[in-house]
């Protein structure tokens, strides 16, 4: 790899936001090492960045694996030499409440959605600090605003973790300046594999509460991380930005 050759790293990267973010970054001119433990399908992912061109790097396994993520963040190192750009995208449902989830359940949602987000931070800070340069982005949720929405395919322990991730993001921000900007993106309600049966049950309920008027699509939030990733100058760090339609201006 060219040691110009900019390196972005994706969580979440075998299907919906995560392969459409992963898959924007390539076009750009990155090297993108995908993460996922559905490994097929990231390795389908991976075909279509080298598709493009582009270099890829399959890492599977859980996010929630500390040890497994730190491992990730050396090899990335070892082979291409930099990390320019980390995507925090991985993440699960969970539609239980307060009465029916178990501790166990609850735990594995605060370990993907938010632990996964500590793990890789930590597995990409020290290179990004060396480098003096580095983007940092997190999604998050409308719903870490908001609490669960009856749309909503999880509820509050999803919600807990991604406030979490708002409160990583502002820390991590002040934290890693000046030379690491770290953001987060809300998306809002965006057709996915895991909504897309919800929402096929109430697409005219939920585009009637969207001032523009149609779903969103992992592509309309791949845009705004190519954007995080890539906008020069940058005077932006620590910022929450809302992908949604409109849905929940305040």
């Amino acid at each position: 790899m060219a040691d110009q050759t900019e390196v972005a790293v994706v969580t979440g990267a075998a299907r919906g936001i995560g392969r459409a973010s992963a898959i924007s970054l390539a076009r750009r001119g990155f090297a993108v090492a995908v993460a996922d433990r559905l490994e097929d399908e990231m390795a389908g992912t991976a075909d279509e960045i080298r598709a493009l061109g582009a270099e890829a790097m399959l890492l599977p396994g859980s996010v929630a694996d500390y040890a497994t993520v730190i491992e990730h963040g050396r090899t990335i190192v070892e082979q291409w030499g930099r990390i320019d750009v980390l995507v925090n995208n991985a993440g699960v449902s969970q539609p239980k409440t307060l009465v029916e989830i178990t501790e166990q359940e609850y735990d594995e949602t605060i370990a993907i959605n938010l632990k996964g987000c500590f793990a890789w931070c930590k597995a990409v800070a020290p290179t990004m600090l060396e480098q003096r340069s580095g983007r940092i982005i997190n999604i998050s949720s409308v719903s870490a605003h908001m609490g669960a929405s009856p749309n909503a395919v999880s509820r509050f322990a999803y919600v807990t973790a991604k406030a979490g991730v708002l409160g990583l993001t502002r820390g991590l921000a002040k934290e890693l300046a000046p030379h690491v900007t770290v953001n987060a993106i809300c998306p809002g309600s965006i057709r996915t594999a895991l909504t897309s049966r919800l929402f096929d049950q109430r697409e005219k309920e939920i585009i009637e509460a969207i001032p523009l008027a149609r779903i969103g699509t992992p592509e309309d939030i791949a845009v705004v991380v190519a954007f995080l990733a890539t906008v020069s100058p940058n005077f932006i760090t620590g910022e929450v930005i809302d992908v949604d339609g409109g849905q929940y201006v305040n």
